[in-house]
């Protein structure tokens, strides 16, 4: 589990890219005070386990529905990241509940600059944008932002100059690929809304509907 507040920006030292897999090494300082093989490391928004640690970089295993889901894929040498470690029991909770994996991805469509603000405007598929409200959060390359817009076909988050400076979020440009984690909380609500639906309709037979005078 992370928080979606961003620890550093790493840089990607090596890819080497299998069929349908690769593995990164990221350069990194601040998170390698304490991790070990087997820590998880958000990277991008995305949920990697750490399978070797050297000096002042880690390695980490992409798995191809990971390749599939992510930008991860378009990463290379020389690429920045953010990386979060998981959050710790006795942590302060900064952001919202992230958990790592990736919904999707959505494409950076407008940039503008408001007073000390920037907006960003992202399309997305409609199965993501369907648990994305105004006011809500989502994890946007990991990071935990509030969402200031949102419409059919995409929605819109304003980044303060603290974000900007802390994530990669300032080098993207329109065109970009992005990492997005929808909010939990909407997903859980959801199915568990489906299923006492079903529940409900499955006690609805002739009996019923004769004891209530329908038929």
């Amino acid at each position: 589990m992370f928080t979606g507040i961003i620890e550093e920006i790493g840089e990607i030292l090596a890819v080497q890219r299998n069929t349908a897999s690769m593995i990164l090494t990221i350069k990194a300082q601040k998170i390698l005070d304490d991790i070990q093989v087997g820590d998880s490391v958000a990277t991008n928004g995305v949920c990697l386990t750490v399978v070797g640690i050297a000096g002042s970089s880690f390695q980490a295993d992409v798995m191809h529905e990971t390749m599939r889901r992510s930008s991860l894929g378009k990463l290379k040498i020389g690429s920045r990241v953010n990386l979060e470690r998981a959050m710790r029991a006795d942590g302060r909770f900064g952001g919202h509940m992230v958990a790592g994996h990736i919904d999707g991805t959505g494409t950076i469509t407008d940039i503008r600059k408001d007073d000390n603000a920037v907006w960003y405007t992202i399309a997305a598929e409609q199965q993501i944008l369907r648990y994305i409200i105004e006011k809500g959060s989502i994890a946007i390359d990991g990071i935990s932002l509030t969402v200031a817009a949102v419409s059919k076909a995409d929605f819109s988050v304003s980044i303060i100059p603290h974000t900007l400076q802390e994530t990669t979020l300032a080098g993207r440009r329109t065109g970009d690929l992005v990492n997005l984690e929808n909010d939990m909380v909407g997903k859980y609500i959801e199915k568990f809304l489906i299923q006492e639906t079903q529940k409900n309709a499955s006690h609805i037979d002739t009996n019923f509907l004769a004891q209530n005078g329908f038929i």
